[in-house]
């Protein structure tokens, strides 16, 4: 046996404590203690019978979420970003024309990812804190003829909440697949997945789910599932290929389910106790929540004399608000203020809007009255003791 050129690390030889935060950024968000409980249940193989009884648990929870019927419905073991490689890589092959609207960062990195397989992508693009008429994506539908076009939902980075409805219509009327990213939003906005005739929707689980990150509800449209049962060359991808993935999850009809890879059973476990609590909650009550929470975060914002960085206020992301970083000030020193001296977590631009908000998320159980008392207190704080510029 050859000597250890490695010894052992000594910071792996003393336990680590983590600390509590009030998680009060885009995401994640704090995880309550029934979900905690559920991920802390006993392991479980990734095919025993409990774990497949999960999975169709958590199948029927995500056709709830997104209101579809939709059979090939099912969670990518992974991120948001998992998800939207997933909706992407089987649904487009090299040379296609995409179509992919950016407002925001994550229409930037859908651009990146279908460029990446060969994808000719076209865009269209506004200015952070705006959105895109019905009229304009129709235009563009004519023009480029993509068989994918692409929207985020609620824009994270920018405090966006996209309007739907008629975007499925025009889609179909070009013969063009609507995928839409909504892991900001689902569970804190409307969103009705068949009646607004979309056919690729994915979401996070740690966003208002309040699961640990590390899975992502998606689901297909018929539509969608013929194209991508009908493509002339194999996805980039093994790991995220639906043909696998609609098997391991029990949606291809067949009567057993292979190996594909080993899912992570206890982040399953917490992932239907999310959509349980969502589903015990119900979905007009959650939308009702989180917007009335936000307006009350936004009266007071008002009050303090701070600008909302989304001017129309049907256009406001109900689960992350998005507040102009105060004239005079530093944001990061903002934001390392309140988390040093209040122990909350917000955060600062991204993507577009680097440098020009604070954005704030109040997600499922972070979601309530007494949490923005919190966060106004805070902000009242750090702008009382943060340096101001006299410039």
């Amino acid at each position: 046996m050859l000597p250890l050129s490695v010894p052992p690390p000594q910071c792996l030889l003393q336990p680590f404590t983590v600390p509590h935060r009030y998680l009060f950024g885009p995401g994640p968000s704090n995880v309550p203690p029934r979900i905690s409980t559920a991920g802390a249940q006993p392991m479980l193989g990734h095919l025993h019978a409990e774990t497949v009884e999960i999975m169709d648990h958590i199948k029927s929870g995500i056709r709830y979420a997104f209101q579809t019927q939709n059979r090939m419905t099912l969670a990518v073991s992974g991120p948001g970003h998992a998800a939207m490689e997933c909706a992407i890589f089987n649904t487009v092959e090299s040379g296609e024309s995409v179509l992919i609207a950016v407002h925001g960062i994550w229409g930037e990195r859908a651009a990146e990812m279908a460029q990446r397989i060969g994808a000719k992508v076209n865009t269209i693009v506004t200015s952070a804190g705006s959105y895109f008429t019905n009229d304009e994506i129709e235009q563009a539908l004519a023009k480029y003829k993509p068989v994918l076009f692409f929207l985020t939902h609620g824009e994270s980075s920018t405090g966006v909440l996209h309007p739907i409805d008629g975007i499925g219509e025009l889609c179909h009327k070009y013969d063009c697949l609507f995928l839409v990213d909504s892991v900001a939003a689902l569970g804190g906005a409307p969103i009705y997945m068949d009646k607004q005739g979309i056919d690729i929707l994915y979401t996070g689980s740690q966003k208002v789910l309040n699961a640990p990150p590390g899975t992502a509800p998606i689901s297909f449209s018929e539509r969608a599932c013929y194209k991508i049962f009908n493509r002339k060359t194999k996805p980039v991808s093994y790991f995220l290929d639906l043909s696998w993935l609609a098997n391991y999850w029990g949606c291809d009809g067949k009567p057993v389910r292979s190996y594909h890879h080993t899912g992570p059973v206890t982040g399953l476990y917490s992932l239907r106790e999310g959509l349980a609590i969502l589903a015990e909650t119900g979905l007009e009550n959650s939308w009702k929540q989180h917007k009335d929470v936000a307006e009350y975060f936004h009266m007071g914002l008002e009050k303090m004399g701070l600008k909302l960085f989304v001017e129309d206020k049907k256009a406001r992301l109900p689960t992350v608000t998005t507040i102009v970083a105060p004239p005079g000030y530093e944001w990061s020193e903002i934001t390392d203020y309140i988390m040093k001296n209040h122990n909350i977590e917000i955060s600062g631009g991204l993507g577009l809007s680097v440098g020009m908000v604070l954005r704030v998320g109040l997600m499922g159980c972070n979601s309530t009255k007494a949490h923005v008392d919190m966060i106004l207190q805070a902000l009242a704080d750090a702008l009382k003791h943060c340096h101001k510029s006299k410039v």
